[in-house]
């Protein structure tokens, strides 16, 4: 009996020592700070655009919580409201005189226009405005007069169409990636002054803006896009290829200014590294040439001369700069 209890005291005694030893480990372990990664990592998300300016005003109540936001988003989004005011005056106006009107984005890959047509459209009425961004040529419209399946896409009285590149296709993409021959260039180079000749005598506003990119940011750009699964869909096989045959856009683009900047139909050249600005600009060109009713200040529409370039200004300085080592505009 006796011995047995000893065994069994003997064995408490070894219980309580472990357990002593898982207190002192228990009390190490306490003592080492635990990391709360979730809590630490900075998120990295952006509010969506106009949330700014509609909630600046808001009073502070328990539902709701402070963000902070750059002066400069606050600044382009109040700006961004007046215009696209101002684009719904003109829409009126240009539906209630039957006005024709068309604008082409042209530019580089990953240049912006995309994103400006978007801003220009947001809030107008689609039943009057239309935005074209055609697929490659199907085997039958290969076949057809070049110019064909762009035309009858062009505006009915009231209606404002926005190419999203345009017949333009053949004077910079089409020769640099060889989807049409030197001779298909050349000539088309030789007939679209002409063509949109017709159209404006026909009374047809047409209005041509070619988006200019540095090289370091359209590069930025591709690589954004790789990563962010919302952009990914504006990847296409020809992206990288732009950035090895940067130097053969430059000479079209050189080649396309000189063929066809007219007098009546120019081209205007939009800055477009800073996407904001280069979207804020565009607008307030494109309002500048509309006359609407009830337009605001000319003077709160004039574009920043730094991010709006004359065609004939671009052409004079691409002329100076071809030959030389330094890095042109895109």
């Amino acid at each position: 009996m006796k011995k047995g209890t000893a065994m069994k005291l003997k064995t408490n005694h070894r219980n309580s020592s472990s357990s002593k030893k898982s207190a002192k480990a228990g009390k190490k372990a306490a003592d080492i700070p635990t990391r709360k990664p979730d809590k630490e990592k900075k998120l990295k998300k952006k509010l969506i655009e106009h949330t700014a300016h509609k909630n600046k005003q808001k009073p502070e109540s328990k539902g709701r919580r402070a963000v902070w936001v750059k002066r400069t988003t606050l600044n382009y989004e109040d700006e961004l409201h007046t215009l696209q005011i101002e684009l719904l005056k003109m829409q009126k106006h240009v539906k209630k005189e039957g006005v024709r009107i068309v604008v082409l984005f042209e530019g580089r890959d990953a240049a912006g226009k995309g994103g400006t047509i978007k801003r220009i459209t947001e809030h107008l009425n689609p039943r009057g405005t239309r935005v074209v961004a055609l697929q490659a040529p199907s085997d039958t419209e290969r076949t057809q007069w070049y110019f064909q399946r762009y035309i009858q896409h062009l505006p009915g009285g009231g209606e404002i169409v926005l190419f999203d590149r345009s017949w333009y296709n053949r004077a910079m993409v089409e020769p640099v990636m060889s989807f049409c021959t030197d001779e298909q260039n050349k000539r088309f180079l030789k007939d679209v002054p002409m063509l949109e000749e017709m159209l404006v005598k026909d009374g047809i506003k047409l209005l041509k803006y070619f988006f200019s990119v540095s090289k370091d940011e359209q590069l930025r750009r591709f690589d954004s896009r790789e990563t962010d699964p919302l952009k990914q869909y504006k990847l296409s096989p020809v992206d990288r290829i732009a950035q090895e045959k940067w130097d053969d856009y430059t000479v079209r683009k050189f080649q396309m200014l000189n063929e066809t900047n007219r007098t009546l139909a120019p081209w205007t050249i939009i800055r477009s590294d800073n996407k904001k600005r280069a979207r804020i600009n565009c607008i307030k060109h494109l309002l500048l040439q509309i006359d609407y009713d009830a337009k605001i200040d000319e003077t709160a529409l004039l574009p920043d001369p730094e991010i709006v370039i004359s065609g004939i200004d671009e052409i004079r300085y691409l002329e100076e700069h071809l030959l030389k080592t330094t890095d042109l505009p895109g």
